[in-house]
């Protein structure tokens, strides 16, 4: 019986090797022979991203920022940057601002939230609070669920600080519950 066995189970391994070649000569038949360039894009809707960085000037760290591990916010260079206590060099990132700002110093992360709708009222994710307004406005970090980067109504009061899908991501996992944010001027 054993040699029975091993004689299908030869025969059907000799047909697949026959098969996988046979489809890979298919494949190799059937491709062209220079493929076709893709079409040029247009640029972004540079109203949906974040303001790009000049590749000759890095983002500085702001020396006012404290220290240890923590997550740095500069209101007027509209950055932010995840420092770690073991001295690497921060990740860093452009946001766009809400058009309610915090106040310059310390906080605490108070809460965290996966998918809410935004206080402009579109599909947010990886919200991560740590102040209010003095009019009652919560302020923290998130990204649109779509992706989209469009500055705010400024006609609307909206604590949202927002960031791409990717940095989204850094930010709630560097940030968890009690994280030092330091917001600079």
């Amino acid at each position: 019986m054993a040699r029975s066995s091993s004689g299908i189970v030869a025969g059907l391994t000799v047909a697949a090797i026959a098969a996988i070649g046979f489809l890979g000569y298919q494949a190799h038949a059937t491709a062209p022979a220079h493929p076709a360039k893709p079409a040029a894009q247009a640029p972004a809707n540079p109203q949906n991203q974040p303001p790009a960085q000049e590749a000759a000037k890095p983002a500085v760290l702001p020396a006012e920022s404290g220290s240890g591990q923590r997550v740095v916010y500069s209101v007027s260079q509209k950055r932010v940057w995840l420092v770690t206590e073991d001295g690497k060099e921060p990740k860093t990132f452009t946001v766009v601002p809400s058009t309610v700002h915090p106040a310059p110093g310390s906080y605490l992360v108070n809460s965290r939230a996966g998918t809410v709708t935004g206080s402009d009222g579109v599909p947010i994710e990886h919200v991560v609070r740590f102040a209010n307004s003095t009019e009652g406005i919560a302020i923290g970090f998130s990204a649109r669920a779509d992706g989209a980067l469009p500055q705010p109504d400024p006609a609307k009061k909206t604590g949202g600080i927002r960031m791409s899908r990717a940095d989204g991501d850094a930010m709630w996992a560097f940030a968890l519950y009690n994280s030092k944010i330091v917001v600079v001027p």
